[in-house]
């Protein structure tokens, strides 16, 4: 029994060594000291501004009670609807914008490269400052675009941030105005990553125009652009901005999307839980979106 006893302790003990190992690697005296000195701030940092804010924000939000309060409210409902509209309409329509635009700057010339500089500059400029003059341009009474209608084709433009779909319109415009350029560029880079011989090797078989798009471009850029939508989709989710600062969720709390009814319930009615369910009840449509990127990036290798 001693015996065995003995044998035991021995390979617990080495086990601990081989630990001990593979946690300081090659590193050897001062340099683990130094290493550890290194680390700890980061550790620090990650646990206090992530760790922290993400389960404190799921203790906010885990009660039921919550839940059955938030789904019986018919402003919630609408915000569903106004949420899948916006990120379905102004998601697929800016990515297929931004590929299409990606083709058209391939062209040679200086021009065209003034005109990518131009074009970068709706994405490149603060947003604050942009969806506050768009609020003020669309504004009914003397907004900028009622005061061309009527100074170009004498007619009266309508009040667009009092009706719900043509408010709820204007913020999906404006998003596709403002993130069109950055998706642009992405898929620009991807384009110019395609080797140079499979375009001439696709010129000598007769491909040109669109059966060169179809049939050469669009399958090498299917798994960029395929990545690019999952990660625009999960980015817009969690977006407020536009809502925020162009309609305010009015007329009547109507454009409203998931994020700003969160901030709404958690600032404006200071129920900050019920805020912070109103944004973790996107969480079904969130998971499956990240699980989906996640396996799409670790079988996608290198290729685009």
């Amino acid at each position: 029994m001693a015996s065995v006893s003995v044998l035991d302790i021995g390979r617990t003990t080495t086990r601990r060594q081989s630990l001990w190992r593979s946690l300081r690697g090659e590193l050897k005296g001062s340099e683990y000291t130094w290493a550890l000195a290194f680390c700890v701030p980061y550790l620090g940092v990650f646990l206090a501004f992530v760790v922290y804010p993400a389960l404190y924000g799921l203790w906010l939000g885990s009660e039921p009670s919550l839940y059955s309060e938030l789904f019986s409210d018919p402003i919630y409902q609408s915000t569903v609807v106004n949420t899948l509209l916006f990120i379905g309409i102004g998601v697929n329509l800016k990515m297929f914008i931004a590929l299409l635009l990606s083709g058209f700057f391939m062209r040679p010339g200086w021009w065209v490269k003034v005109m990518l500089m131009i074009f970068i500059l709706p994405w490149a400029v603060p947003a604050l400052p942009s969806f506050i003059s768009i609020h003020w341009m669309l504004n009914g009474e003397w907004g900028l675009l009622n005061n061309l209608l009527y100074a170009m084709f004498h007619i009266d433009g309508p009040s667009w941030l009092n009706e719900r779909w043509t408010a709820l319109g204007a913020v999906i415009v404006s998003h596709i105005w403002k993130w069109t350029p950055f998706w642009t560029v992405i898929l620009l880079a991807g384009r110019m990553a395609i080797p140079t011989e499979i375009n001439d090797a696709a010129l000598v078989d007769g491909a040109t125009g669109m059966r060169k798009f179809i049939f050469v471009s669009f399958p090498l850029l299917a798994n960029l652009y395929l990545i690019c939508t999952l990660l625009s989709t999960i980015f817009t989710l969690g977006d407020f901005n536009e809502v925020y600062f162009i309609t305010g969720g009015g007329p009547a709390n109507l454009t409203h999307v998931l994020a700003t009814l969160g901030v709404r319930n958690a600032f404006d009615l200071a129920q900050p839980r019920l805020g912070v369910a109103a944004v973790m009840s996107a969480l079904p449509l969130m998971i499956p979106l990240v699980i989906v990127l996640m396996r799409k990036l670790k079988t996608s290798e290198v290729q685009l």
